[in-house]
């Protein structure tokens, strides 16, 4: 069984330098396939590395771990001030999500532009296709979850996030855990204890990204412009929804989801100190 001190052990090894699965297997005296499957649930619930495989699908096929933390997260000019500005800024409005999909290669994004007043009457069966394509893992950057209860006449988007954990998938949530929210972070936790899994975590933090992660195969950024007032300027409210499929740029978003989230603070604990409130 995976426990905190075979965790700390493989991290430290890993972040010298990258290990093989042999070299690890070796380093924790256990058997290559039980360190396949370390990996893997490191991987998927603690984002601290990450793996590359290199001559797949040879018979000399070799699976790299690496560390995956913050501070490698960032290769060019542009993703280390766009990785700064997601760190420190706390509202939607401080940050463009069009200042990532700018830089992302046509062959890999589509946007969308819809103008309507509220979300719910965007495009939601959208929205179905991309969670539905999820096979393992959803990483959600929120402001107050309200995402989760958008419905119309065909789509609850709720029914289809419970549909996924009755599939075990993973869902991770980085959003306010306040006053506010508060009702609808329980209304998602309750999936964990309704279908007896812990599949859904949720941890406190105020950032700027409205996103999803999927699989880290998928981006979807989401951007609302509000009317100004102003002459010659927007006067009707639109969504904007960036579409990446650039491995390079999802990898990167997935590592600054991960560093956000281990340090942030579990929404259980939050919820505890809100009922406290009278």
């Amino acid at each position: 069984m995976l426990n905190t001190e075979t965790i700390k052990k493989i991290e430290e090894f890993v972040y010298k330098r990258p290990r093989s699965i042999q070299e690890i297997a070796n380093h924790i005296d256990k058997n290559w396939r039980t360190v396949d499957r370390y990996i893997q649930e490191i991987k998927e619930n603690f984002g601290t590395i990450d793996t590359r495989t290199f001559r797949q699908g040879t018979r000399g096929a070799l699976k790299v771990v690496y560390w995956a933390a913050i501070e490698k997260a960032s290769p060019s000019v542009f993703q280390e001030r766009l990785a700064n500005e997601i760190k420190t800024f706390k509202k939607k409005e401080e940050f463009s999500a069009f200042d990532i999909f700018q830089h992302v290669a046509d062959e890999n994004k589509t946007a969308d532009l819809e103008q309507t007043q509220e979300e719910a009457k965007t495009n939601l069966t959208q929205l179905k296709k991309y969670l539905e394509q999820a096979e393992n893992q959803l990483l959600s950057f929120s402001g107050n979850l309200s995402w989760i209860n958008l419905e119309d006449k065909k789509v609850k988007t709720f029914d289809v996030l419970e549909s996924l954990v009755k599939k075990g998938i993973k869902i991770k949530c980085l959003c306010r855990v306040d006053l506010v929210s508060l009702n609808t972070i329980e209304k998602l936790l309750a999936l964990n204890h309704k279908y007896g899994k812990e599949l859904i975590e949720i941890r406190h933090c105020e950032q700027p990204l409205r996103a999803l992660i999927i699989d880290n195969k998928l981006i979807r950024l989401k951007e609302i412009k509000e009317p100004t007032g102003r002459i010659n300027e927007l006067n009707e409210k639109i969504f904007l929804f960036y579409t990446i499929r650039d491995r390079d740029w999802v990898e990167w978003l997935s590592k600054i989801f991960w560093n956000m989230f281990s340090n942030s603070i579990d929404s259980k604990k939050r919820i505890q100190e809100l009922k406290k409130i009278k």
